[in-house]
Parts: C-alpha cells; sequence; structure tokens
C-alpha cells in the first residue's frame, strides 16, 4: 500500500479522535453489513425487511446491493432501475444517478447482475466508492450493506468497512458451518472480533437459541470473537408468495409471526452498540476499511 494511503488512513484516525471534526457533523451514519457463509439462507430477505421496519420507525435507510455479480435486492422490492453500480465502475453515472428509492422512503444503491467483471473490485475501484460515499448530499441514518454470500473479496471488503456485521444463516448444519467459516476468516486474517446472528427460517423459538448455542460455543473453543444473538425469523411459506409478489412480508402479511418477527429484529438492531460511531458524511468507510488496511500493512 502507498504511503498516501497510509498517510490517509492516519489524517482519517485523528479526525476520529476529534482533532478535525467534519463539516456538517451531526447525524451518526450506522453502517451495518448484512452477510452469510452460503446462499439461499434468506439474507437479502432479511435485508429488505429490516431495512422496511427502519424505515416505518423514521429512519433515513439506504440499502447497498454489494452483490456486485448476482444482484436481487432490486427484485425483491419490485424495484425497475434503470442504471446500477456496474455504469458507477464504468465511470458512465454517479452514484446519485443510480440511487432509487424504494417502499416506505427507502433508498437503494442496485448493483448490476451477470457481469463478472466487478465480482471482485482492485484497489481503484474500491477508492473509488469509497469516495462517491463519502460525497453523498444525503444523511442517512443507516446504511445496510447486502453482501453476496460467501468469503470473496468483496465480502471482506464491505464486512471490514461496516461498523457491524450481523451473519445470517439457518439452522440447516451446512449453513452453520459456512456462518462459522465466515467469522473465522474475518477473525483470523481481518481482525473482526464482534458478530451479530440471525437464524432464519426456525420451526420454534428454541431451534434459533440453539444455532446460537452451537456457535458460541465452538467459537468459545476454537477463536477470540464475541456473537451476539440478535434474533431469530420464523418459517413462513408465506415468504414465497411475498417474493413472488416483489413486495416485503410486511406489507402483504402484517400480522403474520414472521413479519412481527422482522420488528423485533430491527428493534433489537438499534438496541445494539456499534463498534464505532463516526460523524458527518459517509466516513465510515475510509475510518474502517482504510484503518485496517494500514493494519495490515505494517
Amino acid at each position: 500500500m502507498s504511503h498516501a494511503v497510509i498517510d490517509q488512513a492516519e489524517t482519517l484516525r485523528q479526525q476520529q479522535n476529534g482533532i478535525a471534526p467534519s463539516e456538517g457533523a451531526g447525524r451518526l451514519t450506522r453502517v451495518v453489513a448484512i452477510t452469510s457463509g452460503k446462499g439461499g439462507v434468506g439474507k437479502t430477505a432479511v435485508v429488505a425487511n429490516v431495512a422496511i421496519a427502519l424505515a416505518r420507525q423514521g429512519k433515513k435507510v439506504l440499502v447497498i446491493d454489494a452483490d456486485l455479480g448476482l444482484a436481487n435486492i432490486d427484485v425483491v422490492l419490485g424495484l425497475s432501475p434503470e442504471y446500477n453500480l456496474n455504469h458507477f465502475f464504468k465511470g458512465e453515472r454517479s452514484l446519485e444517478e443510480i440511487i432509487v428509492e424504494g417502499p416506505h422512503g427507502i433508498k437503494v444503491l442496485p448493483a448490476g447482475s451477470g457481469v463478472q467483471q466487478y465480482t471482485r473490485l482492485d484497489g481503484q475501484l474500491k477508492m473509488r466508492f469509497i469516495e462517491a460515499l463519502d460525497n453523498l448530499q444525503e444523511k442517512f441514518d443507516l446504511v445496510l450493506i447486502d453482501t453476496e454470500a460467501g468469503i470473496s473479496d468483496n465480502v471482506t471488503y464491505f464486512t471490514v468497512a461496516a461498523q457491524n456485521i450481523l451473519v445470517v444463516t439457518t439452522p440447516e448444519p451446512t449453513a452453520i458451518t459456512d456462518a462459522y467459516a465466515l467469522m473465522k476468516l474475518l477473525s483470523s486474517q481481518y481482525h473482526q472480533k464482534d458478530f451479530l446472528l440471525c437464524v432464519n427460517s426456525v420451526r420454534n423459538g428454541n431451534e434459533g437459541l440453539d444455532v446460537f448455542e452451537k456457535l458460541t460455543m465452538v467459537s468459545g473453543r476454537y477463536l477470540d470473537i464475541s456473537i451476539d444473538y440478535l434474533g431469530a425469523v420464523p418459517f413462513d411459506r408465506k415468504m414465497h408468495d411475498s417474493v413472488r409478489a416483489q413486495q416485503v412480508i410486511q406489507d402483504l402479511y402484517p400480522e403474520h409471526k414472521v413479519s412481527k418477527a422482522f420488528v423485533n429484529l430491527a428493534d433489537s438492531l438499534m438496541e445494539t452498540p456499534t463498534n464505532d460511531q463516526p460523524s458527518g458524511t459517509l466516513q465510515f468507510f475510509f475510518k474502517r476499511f482504510l484503518g485496517v488496511e494500514a493494519q495490515r500493512c505494517e
């Protein structure tokens, strides 16, 4: 890494310590990366429904679709964006031109689909994305990053940049194993020590706790990490209906248990302390990502 980038990271550390407060400071932007060890666990549905629940609480929410090869948050929300992040990376559109408004006033940065070129961002594209996010005129209370599944470079990039990492899994043994593998990687190579856990598609209230206990027991034995249980979402066939209808289940079936579970999940997220509290515009990427990159180069 160049000395310029390391110097920039040091400057941002100083800003974070109050030496050079940014203009317009006042709104604290909370950034949550929502990720999973494997696909098919309902991660994007969790992102969409938590975003809607937060918006209904009066929060200004930005959802970033960070699955740059197989994006689908726009499909889940029934959106038809004209542009996506592929246009930004090509230099054809700004982020302001890409952002679309979703249900209940949430804002969405849609990604492209079926384009392999951007499934692994190089350093230059990452820096361009960081700077563009920081220059967004609109301020947000929360930014939810819907990462791709697995342990790719893009996944680690977005999770390291966030203040909170929410891992979504199901009670399936393979999903639990892959969730553990993801946390192990982020802990051992990127020094991430704090994780939130959501267990999706549980058959009863105890099943989510059982998954949490299994992961806690294994990680306590082999990893130096902390896992906080955010909650569980019950299995409901109506979720399939909502996906087909391209509406969140809270709008289609607001009284169902699964809808209330997403509201509870959003409440629990807001009650969870953040690992970091930057202020001003979206400088969280600078402060977290550049800081970690500088540490890895030391």
